[in-house]
């Protein structure tokens, strides 16, 4: 029976066994003591430095695996020699004495019984080149081979970032230009999709030189992205100013509408860019993004083929509509509106026969709003159906009762504007009658007004409707007439009673205070009110500011005047004084400090 071997024999036996287990282990491990110095180190440790292990004893480990390149990980490793941290994990790039670079994990954790640590190293450079190249297929487009939205955003994020901490070292400031090529879905859809990513890549190849030839590649400080279909970005970090991605914008514009040859065959594009530059001091990714994105839609509104800087005032114009546009609808329902009149005087007498219905926006942000700054919203969305409904009741209800209050008196018609899409997207014949039927307001005192372009391309159901308000008796004009399309042949055939003649015919009527006439609008304006009279029309001159104006179209014949000689727009019981009476001409009709003359209307 063999001998057992005593305790001492087994653990000398098992420590030869650890050591030689230690020595041919594969991965890379060496003992490190309290003090941060290698107590020994096995082959593969030694050789992934280049070495051998007995030159590594005594050793500064954190010199050997970079330990102390960054303070947070120089601070755990301490942690760890003193046991106040079970273990430690990082990554590290080392450098072999051939010359080339691996990356490594490096693990430091207690020997138990010891109080020495154990420090492994293992080399990763094969999954990191793997990481790196799935990262690349994620982060680049697979048509042009350029950076994608994701790479873009990160890249963008980390250039704000990297700017608030930046003291001194670039410029603070940041530039973009959006682009986007007009017109590619015609390629995609007459030319196939091959030949649309050709013109992609070929695209993408012409931004990339742009960038490098503008000096943006030598420094690195720019990026050239694919942001989906057929949007590119050229981020420019530490800008030198707007000039510089002029410059820039400049250059692909030209670059762009290059004619292309791809195999054989020959297009021409051009691009619309939105350009935005500003310091990085308060912007935001999203920001940034916000700004280009409207850039670029005003560069397309403006024509495309162009590009546009980013204006501040137009934005804040555009906010506010924006703003107006998504509180329109339930305004009408808060009783955010409110109407006021304008005087139709009559020429020859002086005497007050009609006034024009204008809406206002009391708006609780804006203030009061006057039409020129929603109506054509109203119209965008729809709801200027709504809200004509009840300007329409609220002016016939409000004639109705002057009508009332004032019987012995002429009883005035009250004139309000209608949209063609109030034509088109509402029964208008059917809620005049209802209005009328339901404030007793008769047809003959409500006149309605329409645009002569709106009127004069009038066919099929605005014309059938147009014809059955003229036969209940209500009102028709045309406004702004002599701006539009003018078929005098045509407006013979049209159930109108009104012309409104332009405000710009009647400016030409000043001569006094040193204007100087235009006799050719005089001759003007006399012939449309003679065809007028023999059509059977009346004639009404809008924007008389002067008694020189009012005295010559009462000479050419001119029915009835409106504007600032007069009064403005004013509150009912203004009116309601005016009614019975000559209206005297107002002493500041010219000089109206609140309003601009150019809408003495609104």
């Amino acid at each position: 029976m063999p001998a057992v071997p005593s305790a001492p024999h087994r653990a000398e036996s098992e420590l030869r066994d650890y050591r030689a287990a230690f020595n041919a282990a594969h991965l890379a491990m060496a003992v490190v003591d309290r003090e941060g110095y290698v107590v020994t180190a096995n082959q593969a440790f030694a050789g992934l430095l280049g070495s051998e292990p007995h030159l590594l004893v005594h050793r500064c480990a954190a010199d050997l695996v970079d330990l102390a390149a960054e303070a947070r990980t120089w601070a755990a490793y301490q942690e760890v020699l003193r046991g106040r941290q079970a273990r430690l994990r990082c990554t590290r790039r080392l450098k072999h004495p051939d010359g080339h670079s691996l990356w490594t994990e490096v693990t430091l954790g207690p020997v138990p019984g010891t109080g020495n640590v154990l420090l492994s190293v293992s080399d990763i450079s094969d999954r990191r080149d793997l990481q790196a190249r799935l990262r690349h297929l994620q982060m680049h487009d697979p048509v042009t081979r350029l950076p994608n939205r994701a790479l873009f955003f990160e890249r963008l994020s980390a250039a704000l970032e990297a700017s608030s901490y930046d003291h001194g070292g670039g410029t603070g400031r940041i530039g973009l230009c959006y682009l986007d090529l007009d017109g590619f879905k015609a390629v995609n859809d007459t030319l196939g999709h091959r030949v649309g990513d050709r013109l992609l890549t070929a695209v993408a190849s012409r931004l990339t030189q742009c960038a490098d030839q503008s000096g943006y590649g030598r420094t690195g400080g720019h990026l050239v992205a694919r942001l989906g279909g057929d949007e590119f970005a050229l981020l420019v970090e530490d800008s030198t100013g707007t000039e510089q991605l002029a410059d820039l914008a400049r250059s692909v514009l030209a670059a762009v509408q290059e004619p292309f040859d791809l195999a054989g065959q020959r297009l021409s594009v051009s691009a619309s860019i939105g350009v935005v530059e500003r310091a990085t001091d308060g912007t935001s990714a999203t920001g940034l993004m916000q700004a280009a994105d409207t850039t670029l839609y005003w560069a397309k509104a403006d024509g495309k083929a162009r590009w546009t800087l980013f204006d501040p005032e137009r934005n804040a114009h555009r906010m506010t509509r924006q703003a107006l546009s998504s509180t329109l609808r339930p305004a009408v329902e808060r009783g955010e509106f409110a109407l006021e009149y304008q005087p139709l005087v009559d020429l020859e007498s002086g005497a007050l026969r009609g006034v024009e219905a204008l809406v206002r926006w009391r708006h609780p942000q804006f203030g009061t709003l006057t039409p020129n700054r929603f109506i054509g919203i109203a119209e965008e969305d729809g709801s200027i159906v709504q809200l004509g409904q009840w300007v329409l009741r609220t002016a016939c209800r409000q004639a109705r009762r002057w009508q009332i209050e004032q019987p012995s008196d002429t009883p005035v018609f009250v004139s309000v504007n209608v949209a063609v899409r109030q034509v088109w997207d509402s029964d208008l014949v059917g809620d005049v009658a209802e209005i009328l039927a339901e404030t007793g307001l008769a047809p003959q005192l409500l006149q309605l007004e329409l645009t002569e372009s709106a009127v004069m391309g009038s066919a099929g159901r605005p014309l059938q409707a147009l014809q059955a308000l003229s036969d209940m008796g209500v009102r028709i004009a045309i406004d702004d007439f002599g701006t539009g399309y003018s078929n005098l042949a045509y407006l013979s055939r049209l159930p109108v009673s009104v012309l409104k003649l332009d405000g710009s015919f009647v400016r030409g009527f000043r001569y006094d205070e040193g204007a100087h006439p235009n006799p050719a609008d005089e001759t003007i304006v006399e012939a449309l009110v003679q065809l007028a009279h023999r059509l059977g029309l009346t004639v009404t001159a809008e924007c008389v500011e002067t008694a020189g104006q009012a005295a010559r179209l009462r000479r050419v014949g001119c029915d009835t005047g409106q504007g600032w000689l007069y009064s403005r727009a004013v509150a009912p019981d203004v009116i309601a004084r005016m009614i019975g009476r000559r209206v005297e001409a107002a002493t500041t009709a010219a000089s109206a400090p609140d309003e601009p003359a150019a809408h003495p209307r609104v």
